[in-house]
């Protein structure tokens, strides 16, 4: 999904995975986390234009910053969410286990996500990969994921699962790894 070739808005929604308070400020804020905002606005605008359903993941735990309707739970200042955006709630990694998130793309007749948000190495990473085990095709949007140095630097986490989901096979729909700015979704002709 290129500028030059863009994806047909009927087949496509654009996930953006906990980008919260509480993982965008103070103790656990991911690395770069203002441009990483500033590209998912972009391009949650662009998906907007174009029809293109935009799905807004919160992750909920039972203690802590991520408890549901905490301050720390919310969508992240700066996040530009509209009330027609879908939501949807999660209590692992994975955006599909447990949720009606397969249901609700499935209902749209969504084959293609491009997929951003926090934190890499778990949610990203572990949603990118039902997702493509489910049958949808992927586009990562390699500057719009993000995550906290832990065993590893933040930049070096994200820039290992560029490569690394990147090169994933054996999968009938495939995936692809690109930057914001050169990603752009097709207008519906609705």
């Amino acid at each position: 999904m290129t500028t030059a070739s863009p994806l047909s808005a009927t087949l496509a929604a654009l996930v953006v995975i906990d980008v919260q308070q509480a993982l965008c400020v103070g103790e656990y804020a991911a690395h770069d986390i203002d441009r990483v905002i500033a590209r998912l606005n972009g391009l949650m605008h662009q998906a907007r234009a174009a029809r293109v359903p935009v799905v807004l993941v919160q992750h909920e735990e039972d203690d802590g910053p991520l408890v549901h309707g905490a301050p720390g739970w919310q969508l992240a200042d700066g996040l530009e969410a509209r009330a027609e955006d879908l939501r949807v709630r999660k209590r692992t990694p994975n955006s599909f286990h447990e949720t009606g998130l397969d249901a609700l793309l499935r209902a749209r007749g969504v084959r293609h996500l491009v997929v951003g948000g926090l934190q890499t190495e778990f949610c990203v990473d572990t949603t990118v990969r039902q997702a493509l085990a489910l049958g949808y095709g992927v586009t990562l949007v390699a500057d719009g994921h993000s995550t906290c140095d832990g065993a590893i630097t933040a930049e070096q986490a994200v820039a290992h699962h560029n490569r690394t989901l990147g090169f994933l096979g054996g999968f009938a729909a495939g995936i692809q790894v690109a930057p914001a700015a050169e990603l752009s979704f097709a207008a519906s002709a609705a």
